[in-house]
Formats: structure tokens, sequence, C-alpha cells
């Protein structure tokens, strides 16, 4: 690994480790890394490559009870990096992200800000295997699937990530505070904007998050219409990696209108 990808895991695990404990992000002196491979070689890196060590990995207890490993789908220079929190039954039983009723859903979603998987899109999830019985992924679990996660969006350099879900938002940001306090604010991860919004598996169990969730994504389409196309964070949303202050909404304007296609989708 190289110093850059073990600063970013090591970040990463202190931001867990104070979610787990004070639910609080706590000050860290900087880590001075060196690195333990060539940066050429780190720079031949590819998404193949993540996606047959994914299906290798035996790094957590995971592994002992998937069908197949869902390393992630979608194009390579994304938009947008959809992040949601681990494979369900479909995406165990088929090894791709989403494909369910909730990822049928999430399609549609996509679509009606112009956004979708084969275009420019990609869909990961913060663990490659299910949990049992759905449940949410454990810290250990969310830890080692963590390197998989940071050398995607290395790769893929997204322009916005959509976290979907508390799981994904609390495991990026660092942070205990619900996904209703969190969605629709833009936050920083890795100097890359981040846009917490709900799991549309959320909305198919409650329709009235639907028009919350809508706002969100006219929310994102009108950031990503924007004339600033340098990656910087929309106005009023700063702040570093775990911070949950210093956040906003971005007041852009969309071409999308303001009718709810999820209004339509059950």
């Amino acid at each position: 690994m190289t110093g850059d990808e073990k600063k970013q895991l090591l970040q990463f695990l202190d931001l867990a480790s104070d979610f787990l404990g004070t639910g609080y992000r706590g000050e860290r002196e900087e880590y001075h890394i060196d690195d333990d491979r060539p940066r050429d070689v780190a720079g031949s890196d590819s998404l193949e490559a993540i996606a047959e060590e994914v299906r290798a990995c035996q790094a957590c207890k995971l592994c002992q009870g998937r069908h197949k490993a869902v390393p992630g789908e979608g194009v390579s220079q994304p938009l947008v990096m959809v992040i949601g929190e681990g494979p369900g039954a479909d995406e165990d039983s088929t090894g791709r992200p989403f494909v369910g009723r909730a990822g049928q859903l999430l399609d549609k979603m996509l679509a009606a800000i112009n956004l979708d998987r084969n275009t420019n899109c990609f869909i990961a999830n913060v663990v490659k295997c299910r949990p049992p019985n759905n449940r949410d992924p454990e810290q250990d679990e969310i830890a080692a699937c963590a390197p998989f996660l940071q050398r995607q969006l290395a790769l893929l350099k997204p322009r916005a990530i959509l976290t979907v879900g508390r799981v994904p938002t609390q495991a990026l940001l660092g942070t205990a505070e619900g996904i209703s306090r969190l969605r629709g604010r833009f936050f920083e991860y890795q100097g890359i904007p981040l846009l917490p919004t709900y799991h549309p598996s959320a909305l198919l169990r409650d329709e009235g998050l639907k028009r919350p969730a809508w706002e969100d994504l006219k929310q994102l389409r009108a950031f990503l219409n924007s004339p600033d196309k340098d990656g910087r964070i929309p106005p009023h949303a700063s702040g570093a990696v775990g911070s949950v202050s210093g956040v906003g909404t971005y007041s852009g304007t969309s071409s999308i209108g303001n009718t709810d296609p999820l209004e339509e989708q059950n």
C-alpha cells in the first residue's frame, strides 16, 4: 500500500472508533506514513483488480455465508458514486448491487435526475458481502471492506457521492446522527461533496419519505448542473471528514422541474 492509502485507512478506522465511543470526531495528530510499494505499482490499480480481490476476500466473517460478493458496478468515470450499506438477498445471488425492489426504485430515482449506472454512475456498498438476515453491518466488517471502497474512490474520482441510508452515511462521516438530520445537506468526504438521502427501501416502507428524498435528488442535480466543475463542495457546505458542522444546502437551479416522480413509484 502507498502511504496515502494507509493514511486514509487509519483515518477511517479512527472515525469508526470515535463513532462507537463518544459519537464525535476526536482530535488526532497528523499521520506521516511511508509507502510499502512503489507508486507506479499503486498507479496500476484497477476496478477489475479490486473486484477480483473482493470476490476472494476472507477478511471478515461475512465471507462465510455469502453466495457472491458484490464489488459494485457502473462506469469508470462517474459523475456520482452511490454508496449503500450492503448487499441483500437478490444482490447476494447475482453479485450485482441494488437489483432487488429497492434497487429498481434506486434506478428510477437516479433516472429522474438524468443519472444511470450504465452511463454516469457507479454503485457500491460499505460492505461487499451480505450480512446475515440483512442486519446492519458490524464495525469490524465495515473496517475490513474500507480499503476496497477507498481504492474505488481513488480510481473513480466522482464529482459527488450520494449515500443512501443511515449506515453508509454514518460510516463515512463518522457520526451517530440519524439520517433524518443528515439528509439534504452537503458534507465533504476526502474532498468530494457528499449528499446523504434515505435508502430506497425506507421509501418503499414509508410513502411519506418520498417527497424529502425527491428534494434531495433535485439538490444533487442542481449541484451537478452548476458551472463549478472543479469538484468543490457547494456554497455554505464546508467541513472535514467526520464533521457534521459547517454544512448546508445547495440553492442552484435544476432542469428537472418540480413534479415528484417518486410519488408514482411503488
